[in-house]
């Protein structure tokens, strides 16, 4: 989770994007959280590859690994090499079995990962898969091949970047052999050639097919993410903080408020997250991601991202706006 989130600014010019939070969690939270469930046994360490992201967040990365009764561990990535760099920056966690996520990727599964299988990715069958990496299997469900980006169809298995290792301490003496051996594709070490070079020593991968892949590559994907975890929270009483206060206003499920929001004279919902500490009069909001200590009067919004700390007074529209912005309509 090293990378700058350049697709999700401005959003991400002041938090890291897997921080940014969706239906009132990190996005990185959910990932770990999701990966947790379909583990099937104790998740020992929780190891992070993360870039500069100072001494608070790090707290709460590590906060989140110890809720799963996990070991938190930073890494750093400080140059973009690749995925495989990326993975390698965490050779002192990589022992034993080992699942790697891209952490701006979320996912609905109802299976627990075959522990045995030498290795497993996770992969979704979408319509049209140009602008991914994809797999092809065989009649045995076995990956034959990994093909990065097709512009002709070979496969609509999209690898959607969440895999699991039978054997850590393999996984990282693979990655090893590119990175000394200098083996890059366009400047990087990427795991696609690692894959390869496993495959042909024998490693038999698996596809593990997910019920919804859930992007969180740019404001778009992020809104209409959080409207897809809204609607799968089976108990939406969990969505609603007992201190929110809610007067002479309608809201429309399925929508999150955090703790202290001030709701008044609105009509909020369907699909919108409020983050705590936000006061919210006289507007109309829908389809939306409000983050915390936000001031929103006489608003009528939608498919929007409002950072922390923003005021919008008369706002009417779409909007994708950072932390401590300002938007003032007549």
């Amino acid at each position: 989770m090293a990378g700058m989130g350049k697709r999700m600014r401005p959003h991400t010019l002041t938090t890291p994007k897997p921080l940014i939070p969706v239906a009132g969690k990190p996005i990185v939270q959910r990932l770990v959280e999701d990966i947790t469930k379909v583990c099937g046994q104790k998740v020992e360490e929780i190891a992070y590859i993360i870039g500069d992201f100072g001494k608070e967040a790090e707290d709460n990365l590590i906060k989140v690994a110890e809720s799963l009764g996990a070991k938190g561990t930073i890494y750093y990535q400080k140059e973009a090499l690749g995925t495989a760099h990326a993975i390698h920056c965490a050779k002192d966690s990589l022992t034993g079995p080992v699942v790697v996520a891209f952490a701006d990727t979320l996912f609905r599964a109802d299976f627990i990962l075959d522990a045995e299988k030498d290795g497993i990715i996770w992969v979704q069958q979408i319509p049209d898969p140009r602008q991914f990496g994809v797999v092809k299997v065989n009649a045995n469900n076995e990956i034959t091949d990994f093909i990065e980006k097709p512009q002709e169809f070979i496969s609509d298995l999209a690898i959607i970047g969440i895999y699991y290792f039978k054997d850590g301490d393999y996984l990282k003496s693979e990655i090893e052999y590119i990175i000394d051996n200098d083996i890059r594709e366009k400047g990087e070490y990427q795991l696609t050639n690692v894959l390869e070079n496993m495959k042909q020593k024998g490693t038999k991968f698996s596809p593990g097919k997910v019920d919804e892949w859930l992007d969180c590559g740019n404001k778009d994907a992020t809104v209409y993410t959080n409207q897809r975890i809204l609607e799968n929270v089976k108990n939406k009483e969990q969505l609603k903080a007992g201190s929110a206060t809610i007067i002479n206003s309608e809201i429309i499920e399925p929508c999150f408020i955090g703790e202290n929001v001030h709701i008044e004279n609105s009509k909020i919902g369907p699909h919108v997250s409020i983050g705590s500490n936000t006061k919210v009069t006289d507007s109309v909001i829908s389809n939306s991601i409000i983050q915390t200590n936000v001031k929103a009067a006489s608003c009528n919004i939608t498919n929007s991202m409002i950072g922390h700390f923003a005021e919008l007074k008369g706002a009417n529209g779409t909007y994708s706006i950072s932390d401590y912005s300002t938007i003032q309509e007549n």
